[in-house]
């Protein structure tokens, strides 16, 4: 379960409306509150049974300890009584673990109530809190020596210099399944290590090169099942999902433990393919690499204490800033409205980079703040100072930070008049020293 009975029983009402915000449907809260009361019916029925069973049982020991005939009629009665009781028990536990079944899955699909001072509402909500750097004209008329020039957009240029090719990929795969070659493959592999190494060396994070198969249960700890399901890849014949992102993995390395106090915050990062099902969905952005169903990203993913989890989110967030900030490239960090943040999420910043070449903001990094929603699920608690009672910790990640749409932004942000692109500063160590990426095409 995911938001606790406690919280079930005392706060109904802001659960209810936690999942309306959301745009889910509140009944699924009333349905928990229903099999709750039954199974709390039921167990104190099956509780009751007990006891009489067991004075039955009692009885019995009495009577033929006051020299009653073991196989005599009373005895048999009594036995008889309490065979009955063991009958009524056995059906009761059976109707338990059918109500404990439907409980826990309606539980699983009650959503984590965003933090109050959210914007309720969809995309219209959003609430810009800052914007870094100047987003770049498409059409520019600063150059001296070129005069006016246009930007293109990034899948024109990956085309002409030979970095993408999406025509082979969907042969080899189907569409949305692109090939990287050259020097855009390279790009792919530079941004990688050059994030971990930021986050590995400077950030104090431990590096994690995790699983991309998860099982289900790993799945329903950080929440993709059953909420996106639908939109996991699974290998069917060993019942495994491919990763969406090294969250899920990474998140699960703690289930089922309790962590010391004293090893809190515990912060990691981790490079994995990510696969999702619903790239391209409804014929959008089907042209580039905006939606793909395979896609690379270096993931951070923090345990804090309760107390300190509002301050690792901001944290976290400007772990992710300092990447766009060191490409140079605009950017801006967005409060994610109740309908945009997700199911699982009690808050979420968005950080979207600036594409000039299509004029768009482009979402390369999801910052989000889960609270114990994610623990719970998975049972990670930590044990508080003075050898408390284990309390659950709380569990943030973000992305730090997702490739395809990165690298879309650097060339349309590093192109030139005369067709060249650039290489950023950061990562020239990482292409031999290079500061201009070459053609792949002969």
């Amino acid at each position: 379960m995911s938001v606790g009975l406690r919280r079930l029983r005392d706060e109904p009402d802001l659960l209810r409306r936690g999942a309306t915000d959301k745009g889910e449907d509140p009944a699924v809260v009333d349905l928990a509150l229903g099999l709750d009361e039954r199974r709390r019916v039921l167990l104190a029925e099956s509780d009751a049974l007990k006891a009489e069973r067991n004075d039955a049982s009692r009885r019995v020991g009495e009577v033929i300890r006051g020299g009653a005939d073991p196989n005599g009629s009373e005895v048999a009665e009594l036995r008889e009584a309490s065979r009955r009781v063991g009958d009524r028990i056995a059906r009761l536990e059976s109707e338990l673990q059918a109500i404990q079944a439907q409980l826990d899955d309606a539980m699983l699909r009650i959503p984590n109530p965003a933090d109050a001072d959210v914007p309720v509402g969809g995309e219209e909500a959003n609430l810009v809190v800052r914007e870094v750097g100047e987003p770049l004209l498409r059409v520019d008329d600063s150059d001296p020596e070129y005069g006016p020039w246009a930007r293109r957009p990034h899948w024109e240029i990956a085309d002409e210099l030979g970095l993408i090719d999406n025509v082979r990929g969907a042969k080899v795969t189907g569409s949305g399944w692109p090939v990287y070659l050259g020097d855009g493959a390279r790009m792919q592999r530079a941004l990688i290590s050059w994030f971990l190494d930021v986050h590995s060396r400077e950030h104090g994070m431990t590096e994690v090169w995790p699983p991309v198969l998860v099982n289900a249960e790993s799945a329903r700890g950080t929440g993709q099942i059953p909420d996106k399901e639908d939109q996991m890849y699974v290998a069917t014949r060993d019942d495994l999902y491919l990763v969406p992102t090294a969250e899920v993995p990474v998140t699960n390395l703690h289930r089922d433990e309790i962590l010391d106090a004293d090893a809190l915050p515990r912060r990691y990062a981790a490079y994995s393919a990510s696969f999702r099902r619903e790239a391209g969905a409804a014929g959008r952005d089907t042209r580039g690499i905006l939606r793909v169903h395979q896609f690379d990203k270096v993931e951070m993913v923090s345990f804090v204490r309760p107390s300190d989890s509002e301050g690792e989110l901001e944290w976290l967030t400007e772990r992710a800033e300092v990447l766009l900030q060191r490409l140079g490239l605009a950017y801006r960090v967005v409060l994610m409205s109740t309908r945009e943040m997700g199911f699982v999420q009690a808050r979420k910043y968005d950080l979207e980079v600036w594409a000039p070449g299509v004029e768009r903001w482009l979402e390369v990094s999801s910052v989000s703040n889960f609270r114990d929603y994610q623990a719970r699920r998975m049972a990670i608690r930590h044990r508080p100072d003075g050898g408390a009672r284990p309390e659950l910790v709380h569990t943030l990640n973000g992305s730090g930070l997702a490739v395809p749409r990165t690298v879309a932004a650097i060339l349309e942000t590093y192109q030139r008049p005369d067709g060249g692109v650039a290489i950023p500063e950061v990562l020239r160590p990482y292409f031999g020293g290079r500061d201009q990426l070459e053609t792949t095409l002969s």
